[in-house]
């Protein structure tokens, strides 16, 4: 049995990501394909178009065989954290053979050379970049410069970093040497799009463009080219009775939180500094919804979503004690299902006997297989998932879903 290991967003599904998971299984000769996926919140800290099921969803009808959950602690954080939670859930399953993600370069050499570089940081590697962020360069200016003078064959590669999944890859990559993973690394050139344009093409539109015009748009016909036939069917029936999921949602519940935390500061939380902390204690009255606090606060040295995803992590009471005693439980305790095809009961039986961690299929059930530790993970992300729930309920005057009611995907 060959399993390929993808790691996602999916945010939302396009001919992008079906054209990745048909050409990494025909090239790799898979039987089967295994999707960690982002839950309701992403990388960038910014909420899921429309929800993690309705996404595995997509995912499953157009080549994957298994959709795992991401924790959002992993999910809506940094590159380097959310590669290692995310290889480190696919590791844990025991049965993934290759570690499939596309990137702008295309060349899994070159970025194995960048990763072995800023995984063992050799001494002249740091000396130059400690230089250059004493000239006032930013980190991601300063490494990149640090890359080429520790290692100038590198010069016909210096846009490898400028690109978001090479950034991600090269995480993968690094993630998969410090756990020592048996898990091979494969990467396809990127089709479509690039991952920052937000413009819409014939038929290979980028995810953000497609959220973009989902968010100024009345008809969303235009879908239809943008996205697998039955992909577009699942999120037209969804705009029908949900409205999209947009970050300014959550701006009164961000508020509040803010002001909540006002006395104590932010730096307990995740990513966020004494410098961010004082800031936003500074400028908390000029509050005016989460995307223009963001504009607010960033500056040359902390981007938009480097912010927007400090924000996240305090309204969801992210903080970093919590993910120390995550990284004690070795990141990922369990395994969370959410969804599968049937004709993979292969696939399901060899996780159950390979895995070093338990699926849970059912929250009911979850407080019998994991341990208290394990368990708390779980009740947090739960809620974490229940206050996007929430928000999507108020937006479009529906009742709430509830994460322990609603059932796996199954096809």
């Amino acid at each position: 049995m060959k399993v390929n290991g993808i790691i996602a967003e999916y945010n939302p599904f396009h001919n992008g990501h079906k054209y990745q998971l048909e050409e990494s299984r025909r090239q790799l000769g898979a039987d089967y394909t295994v999707i960690a996926m982002s839950g309701n919140f992403m990388q960038r800290g910014i909420p899921a178009l429309l929800d993690k099921y309705r996404r595995a969803e997509m995912a499953l009808k157009n080549g994957a065989d298994l959709v795992v959950e991401i924790p959002a602690c992993y999910s809506a954080s940094s590159a380097e954290y959310f590669a290692t939670g995310a290889v480190c859930l696919l590791d844990k399953l025991g049965v993934v053979d290759h570690l499939c993600f596309g990137s702008e370069c295309g060349d899994i050499g070159i970025l194995k050379r960048i990763a072995d570089i800023l995984l063992k940081e050799p001494d002249e590697y740091v000396r130059c970049l400690k230089r250059n962020l004493r000239q006032g360069l930013s980190y991601p200016s300063a490494r990149t410069n640090a890359l080429l003078q520790y290692d100038p064959s590198l010069s016909s590669q210096k846009d490898v970093l400028s690109s978001p999944n090479n950034i991600l890859g090269i995480e993968y990559l690094k993630a998969l040497s410090r756990l020592g993973s048996a898990i091979v690394p494969f990467t396809t050139l990127r089709a479509g799009s690039d991952y920052h344009d937000r413009r819409l093409g014939e038929n290979q539109s980028s995810a953000l463009a497609i959220r973009q015009a989902v968010f100024s748009r009345q008809d969303f016909d235009f879908l239809e080219s943008q996205m697998p036939e039955s992909a577009y069917l699942i999120i037209k029936e969804y705009l029908l009775t949900a409205k999209p999921v947009h970050i300014n949602d959550f701006s009164f519940a961000l508020h509040y939180k803010l002001l909540s935390e006002r006395e104590n500061g932010y730096d307990r939380f995740l990513d966020v500094s004494s410098d961010l902390s004082d800031r936003i204690r500074k400028n908390l009255f000029r509050f005016d919804s989460f995307r223009g606090f963001c504009d607010l606060l960033k500056s040359k040295e902390l981007t938009y979503s480097r912010i927007s995803r400090c924000l996240l992590h305090i309204l969801l009471d992210m903080d970093t004690d919590t993910l120390e005693r995550y990284q004690a439980m070795d990141y990922i305790p369990y395994a969370r299902v959410l969804g599968f095809r049937r004709d993979a009961a292969p696939l399901l039986s060899a996780i159950k006997e390979k895995a070093s961690i338990p699926l849970v299929t059912k929250l009911a059930d979850a407080d019998k297989l994991l341990g208290t530790e394990a368990y708390d993970m779980l009740k947090k992300e739960t809620n974490i998932n229940n206050i996007y729930q929430s928000t999507l309920a108020l937006k479009s005057k529906r009742s709430m879903e509830n994460e322990y009611s609603t059932p796996i995907v199954i096809l």
